[in-house]
């Protein structure tokens, strides 16, 4: 797993740019953990154990009302990191983690990250790029939650989806697209028949494709 671990903090964004000297002592400190497609990786308001470094497979981010409904945040996909938010603020894990397909993940633990940034600050830096771009993502989210019709968020969702390559890995369900937009099932469900019905999209054994991305680009610019 040595040279795994190599590999998978080079391809990381928040460890790429370090030196191949710091990489590998970061990455000897990390435990492997392995999960299946729907383990908890960690719930929200459990204590941070640290940072994870996803090696493979795709997990969702995800927050949960009192009532027990689901907002998905964010998906992410290896090599990428995941709970970086409490490893400066001394709080509990904000949201909960599951994985959507097999997972490796490389745990570092949070007294050793935090050690590891003080005697190497360039890697603190590093994490708050991830931070900021992490708020970006939460800011887009709260505005396609608040502005514009369900169909013109879909839209617009389906659309970043297809441009990140998302649509090639595991496939969007309409749970996960509802949950993604704050809305239901059955919503979702109701625009992706129309989507197909105007030759936007193409329902596929469950996977959606995209075969007009300029019709969907048009119809999620709409005006509010």
């Amino acid at each position: 797993m040595a040279v795994r671990r190599e590999e998978v903090f080079r391809a990381t964004p928040l460890f790429r740019t370090l030196p191949d000297e710091l990489r590998r002592e970061l990455a000897a400190l990390a435990v492997e953990k392995r999960y299946g497609a729907g383990d908890v990786i960690f719930h929200e308001g459990d204590p941070c154990e640290g940072l994870y470094v996803l090696g493979e497979g795709t997990v969702k981010i995800c927050k949960t009302s009192p009532t027990g409904r689901e907002i998905m945040l964010a998906m992410e996909s290896a090599p990428s990191s995941v709970a970086e938010v409490p490893l400066f603020d001394e709080g509990d894990y904000p949201a909960t983690v599951r994985a959507l397909t097999p997972v490796t993940a490389l745990l570092i633990r949070r007294e050793d990250f935090r050690r590891y940034c003080l005697q190497h600050p360039e890697v603190a830096l590093r994490v708050f790029a991830i931070l900021g771009r992490r708020l970006r993502q939460l800011v887009g989210l709260i505005e396609a939650i608040t502005f514009g019709s369900v169909r013109q968020r879909l839209a617009r969702l389906l659309l970043e989806s297809y441009e990140r390559g998302e649509m090639e890995g595991a496939p969007l369900t309409h749970e996960e697209l509802a949950m993604r937009l704050g809305t239901v099932r059955e919503v979702v469900s109701r625009n992706l028949a129309r989507f197909q019905a105007e030759g936007m999209v193409k329902i596929e054994r469950r996977q959606i494709v995209i075969t007009d991305p300029e019709a969907l680009r048009a119809e999620a610019e709409t005006e509010f």
